[in-house]
């Protein structure tokens, strides 16, 4: 089992450049099932979800060449291919799941055993199988797995309404109706710059979108896609990671490959809790000279503050000069990681989906354990700045989307080694 050991009290300061969207780039990979042949992606991340997927897409008839040095996936997909996704799989990692919409449009069918990942809690399936009903198809659970069937004359175009802009919704959605028969309209569609970047990939083999970036997505659906080349757009949580460690090792980082505009609400945050921010075409840069000052966060679906910056958050106001409230309307086991925060002498109550934040001058290194990708670095930054050592255990929660998360902090002027230590469990 590996731990990070970090030493607090050191100011990050230099230069880091963001890869491409883990969000973005595991659900790319499911488009590529779309059009049978060679589709090339670069700027995938050299992450433990990619392996996963890939390994996914190989058990489904795929060839699947990846070069961690380039970050390119190249994946060859054979005329036929399996429908069925394996426990063994999904159960590590909920993106899976994407897989879900091209199986359908491919194969007519599909078993995809109910998805795992992140403890943050229960993202269900109700709309992503309301939305394939009202196309035609029929859905049913069966031995832990959802296995969906389409019509003998395939899926028909409908409209549909999502209750909430769900990403894995608007995603299953937009690669089961591309090829479906006539017109699909997505109503209250989710507007993450992920799901445009799916998009543009998907116009690129051929479908025909209109609306990308909107609420309201419109797709003709084509007899048939071909594959094609494309790059991930740029990981905009990790940017905005490396945005508050600045923030709060009262740093200076300037972050290549960021796009400012996706991370607007953050950066503004940032901003209030006294950063200097600058930024230009392809990157943006955080200097801190102070305390930070304690800032109210609310989580909302894109262009609304991201919930995957939720902890990074809490972990500032921990530290930050006053108090502040954290409000969570995504996912409600997101505080869970609190308690560890409070290992390290955090201050935080939770009530339902609201954290009160007290900050506090310092904290205090303590043994931790990371619960998702998020909160994992989350309790790092805070190791950063606790007076003495923290160990983050279960790292491999933040290998799922940081890449050599260590070295580039150790780059950046941090104390920080990755051990392997006896599971003793």
């Amino acid at each position: 089992m590996d731990v990070f050991r970090v030493q607090g009290g050191a100011r990050l300061v230099g230069e880091v450049t963001v890869t491409g969207a883990k969000n973005s780039s595991l659900k790319l990979m499911a488009v590529a099932l779309l059009a049978p042949g060679r589709t090339t992606i670069h700027a995938v991340p050299h992450i433990l979800d990619v392996t996963i997927m890939a390994e996914l897409l190989r058990r489904l008839g795929c060839g699947v060449d990846y070069d961690a040095a380039t970050e390119t996936a190249v994946i060859d997909v054979p005329e036929h291919i399996e429908h069925r996704a394996d426990y063994d799989l999904v159960r590590r990692m909920r993106a899976s799941i994407a897989v879900l919409g091209p199986l359908i449009a491919r194969t007519g069918s599909a078993d995809v055993a109910l998805p795992g990942g992140d403890a943050i809690g229960s993202r269900g399936l109700d709309m992503h199988i309301a939305g394939l009903e009202r196309m035609g198809a029929t859905a049913t659970s069966e031995h832990g797995y959802l296995v969906v069937q389409a019509p003998a004359s395939g899926l028909t175009g409908t409209h549909v309404y999502l209750d909430f802009p769900s990403v894995g919704a608007t995603e299953t959605l937009l690669m089961a109706s591309v090829t479906a028969h006539g017109q699909t309209i997505i109503d209250n569609a989710a507007r993450e710059p992920e799901i445009v970047d799916i998009c543009q990939m998907l116009i690129k083999m051929g479908a025909q979108i209109e609306g990308v970036g909107t609420s309201l997505l419109t797709v003709t659906g084509v007899e048939s896609l071909a594959p094609t080349e494309h790059t991930t757009v740029p990981d905009r949580i990790v940017a905005g990671s490396w945005a508050v460690a600045a923030a709060m090792t009262q740093g200076d980082i300037t972050i290549h490959h960021g796009n400012a505009a996706h991370l607007a609400i953050a950066l503004e945050k940032l901003a209030t809790a006294g950063a200097e921010i600058d930024s230009w075409d392809g990157g943006f840069r955080v200097t801190m000279n102070q305390r930070p000052k304690a800032v109210d966060i609310v989580t909302l679906p894109y262009p609304g503050f991201a919930t995957d910056l939720q902890p990074q958050f809490i972990a500032m106001n921990a530290i930050a000069d006053g108090t502040a409230m954290v409000t969570e309307n995504l996912f409600e086991a997101r505080f869970r990681f609190v308690q560890e925060l409070s290992r390290l002498g955090a201050e935080v109550r939770t009530d339902g989906h609201h954290a009160l934040v007290r900050g506090k001058q310092t904290l205090s290194g303590a043994p931790v354990e990371a619960t998702d990708i998020r909160a994992g670095l989350g309790l790092v930054l805070a190791g950063l700045v606790a007076q003495g050592e923290t160990i983050v255990h279960c790292v491999d929660h933040i290998d799922r989307g940081y890449v050599r998360l260590e070295e580039q902090l150790a780059a950046l002027g941090a104390a920080i080694v990755r051990e392997t230590i006896p599971d003793l469990g």
